[in-house]
């Protein structure tokens, strides 16, 4: 789930606290371009404050004015839509002809948004049941590989917790700050790395740290299609053996730091030593991250993540740094 959403349900949970009434507002589908996802969620407190956001400002300003009108003392689930005609389209900033739906439910004890809390500070993935009919949730482990919201006459089906995941090989400087980044765009991070020098006093706060062999780790995490793998040690004994395994997974992203010559050399290691095929070797993003003039440890790492998001949506933008040894490659010249 987003991260954004993630801060609206503990919001909830404080107004719960207290003693505020709320509704919460989750988008069920879009037609046409939207400016959130389905599944985003929006909560309106009694009086009308806004937590997390489902457009540009108008449906929010809406829902208060409905919340005002007492429109929103509701008794169970009710579906709202938004923007089907050209005008109420530019009215709620949705392109000409777009529509959102949103199922707004009355938050009470039924909703169970503590006890979902629990289960995601956990690092645990959470199916939500909502009955559109009583109001009241159930939770339960997700099905294997579920992750859409489903909504029909009587339940409204959502899943929430760390989705995507991030094995980075090397607990060097780097790796603090792709990891924290990471972690804001609701990244499940794992790092690895069995050197002592490195591993020893090395943490950053909710990931988790393997001290295992990256080959075992990457093995170990059965990567999906939503999983990346980064290597950042710039020791072949080490980057090489995760690139090995990774590169023959479905994750998403597999990537490698180190200047394009480094990676030539690196290619023909795992094709030569490890039996890879050219089109596996493809899949290999080096120099890693877009080449956006980084040279900081934390711009290289924001270059990594935007190559990451661009992949993850499906936007097929290549790495074209510099040519070797030149000033500011991404991934750096070693």
């Amino acid at each position: 789930m987003d991260n954004v959403d993630l801060q609206v349900l503990r919001q909830l949970a404080a107004w719960r606290r207290e003693g505020r009434g709320a509704v919460l507002g989750t988008i069920t589908r879009t037609w046409g371009s939207a400016p959130r996802p389905v599944g985003s969620l929006v909560a309106v407190r009694d009086d009308g404050q806004i937590a997390g956001s489902v457009s540009g400002g108008c449906i929010e300003d809406d829902l208060i004015a409905k919340l005002r009108e007492g429109a929103l003392a509701l008794q169970r689930p009710e579906l709202l839509r938004y923007g089907v005609g050209a005008e109420e389209a530019q009215r709620f900033g949705l392109p000409c002809g777009g529509t959102l739906e949103l199922l707004l439910e009355p938050v009470s004890q039924a909703s169970q948004i503590e006890a979902l809390l629990e289960r995601l500070d956990r690092g645990e993935r959470v199916q939500r049941l909502l009955d559109l009919h009583s109001g009241r949730v159930q939770l339960q482990a997700p099905e294997h590989g579920a992750d859409t919201l489903l909504l029909d006459a009587r339940t409204l089906r959502s899943h929430h917790g760390p989705q995507w995941r991030l094995l980075i090989i090397g607990a060097g400087q780097m790796t603090q700050y792709l990891a924290q980044m990471a972690l804001g765009l609701d990244y499940r991070v794992t790092i690895c790395d069995p050197r002592e020098e490195y591993a020893d006093g090395f943490a950053v706060p909710g990931c988790t740290l393997s001290r295992d062999m990256p080959d075992d780790v990457v093995t170990a995490m059965q990567p999906d299609g939503h999983s990346a793998i980064v290597a950042l040690t710039h020791d072949p004994k080490l980057d090489d053996l995760a690139l090995m395994e990774a590169l023959q997974s479905p994750a998403f992203y597999v990537g490698a730091i180190g200047s394009r010559v480094n990676q030539s050399k690196r290619k023909a290691r795992l094709a030569e030593h490890f039996g890879l095929t050219p089109a596996q070797l493809a899949r290999l993003h080096g120099p890693v991250g877009l080449h956006i003039g980084a040279r900081t440890p934390p711009e290289i790492a924001l270059s990594i993540l935007a190559h990451m998001t661009a992949e993850r949506y499906g936007v097929q933008i290549h790495s074209q740094g510099p040519e070797p040894g030149a000033r500011g490659e991404v991934g750096c010249a070693l």
